[in-house]
């Protein structure tokens, strides 16, 4: 599959990396594409990535993924030609950090609003996707990091675009069933804003490789039970 990503930094160059290491054909668009610290990345371990201006990198992709920095993320895909996002899949994984003020960043954002559903209004032909926005890019591409279950979340409009990302997830290593469908695009609202949370836990803990999981309840007592553990 033809993959673009917008944003060259740490989380598109991951999610980069590992969706050719699936087989996928991966460009990254980056502002700074055409600089030398562009060109040699593009041509280090990552080769089988490209490096493109954000244009080129979407144009004939089936999937976009938005990696840049949630603050200017409507301003990257507002200078992108509607007609080459016509049907296609669009996830989502970035949130609204604001570093102006150092560490830990704030998370700027409207009441009642995600930016999901802000590009998904700035780009009405394309199929926005929110996933793998609450936690860091290493667990997102390798889930078995991890120690026992832990829960990835996917919110979006349309049934067949969420399926094509979780079939992106289970290529990860994400098993199904840690794999939550909140449902419409505005569940990510919900995701965006577990931010502040996830930020108090990265300064908690000393390291951002954790994730948060969600905990069904056991089932009724008498019915069977399969003890559940990543092989």
């Amino acid at each position: 599959m033809q993959i673009g990503i917008l944003g060259s930094g740490i989380v598109g160059r991951t999610l980069g990396a590992a969706l050719v290491r699936q087989g996928h054909d991966v460009a990254i668009g980056s502002r700074t594409y055409d600089t030398p610290n562009g060109r040699h990345w593009g041509t280090g371990t990552h080769g089988a990535v490209r490096i493109e201006s954000y244009a080129d990198a979407i144009r004939g992709a089936e999937v976009v993924v938005n990696a840049t920095p949630g603050l200017v993320s409507l301003s990257v895909v507002r200078e992108l030609a509607p007609e080459d996002l016509d049907g296609v899949v669009l996830l989502d994984v970035a949130n609204t950090l604001d570093f102006s003020a150092g560490m830990p960043p704030s998370v700027s954002g409207t009441a009642g609003d995600s930016l999901a559903e802000q590009i998904q209004r700035a780009l009405p032909r394309a199929r926005v996707v929110k996933a793998l926005n609450t936690m860091t890019a290493a667990v997102m591409v390798d889930p078995g990091l991890l120690e026992g279950h832990h829960t990835v979340f996917v919110s979006g409009d349309a049934a067949d675009a969420k399926a094509l990302v979780t079939g992106l997830l289970t290529g990860f290593g994400w098993p199904a069933e840690d794999i939550l469908d909140l449902g419409a695009l505005d569940t990510a609202r919900a995701t965006e804003a577990v931010m502040p949370l996830w930020l108090r836990i990265w300064g908690a803990l000393g390291t951002p490789v954790f994730n948060v999981a969600v905990v069904r309840s056991l089932p009724p007592t008498g019915a069977s039970s399969t003890p559940r553990g990543r092989t």
